[in-house]
């Protein structure tokens, strides 16, 4: 599935800060036409967990996005606990890195790479 740049309604979404450091990202590993693949997985101290890895290729069913130059991956099991979030880059005093704010999450970990769904499904493991 292919979402056209520009469209009125994006998955995901990514501040152009992030878009930044991910072009930077791709060009470094020498992956011009990559994509940054956004994802979630059972674990974490609250059930889900985030993922992000550099990908030279989408798989056939994933979702791809296009904002600010960056390609964007998700894949459908994903795609329905990612739904409206948003992807920035923080760089601060306490923290340097990709970070993802996302409505659908009641709950989140202190160190903020996992969450819990409304439903309460997931498996929480030992925090990172």
């Amino acid at each position: 599935m292919s979402v056209e740049p520009g469209a009125s309604v994006a998955l995901v979404n990514i501040t152009e800060r992030a878009a930044e450091k991910a072009r930077a990202l791709l060009e470094a590993r020498e992956l011009p036409n990559g994509a940054l693949r956004v994802f979630v997985a059972g674990g974490g101290c609250s059930g889900y967990q985030y993922g992000m890895a550099l990908a030279r290729s989408s798989e056939e069913d994933d979702i791809v996005i296009e904002q600010f130059g960056v390609r964007i991956l998700v894949d459908p099991e994903s795609a329905r606990y990612l739904e409206g979030a948003e992807i920035d880059y923080v760089d601060d005093i306490m923290k340097s890195g990709f970070s993802i704010y996302n409505p659908n999450a009641v709950k989140s970990c202190a160190c903020g790479s996992s969450f819990q769904t409304a439903d309460g499904s997931g498996q929480p493991r030992a925090c990172c």
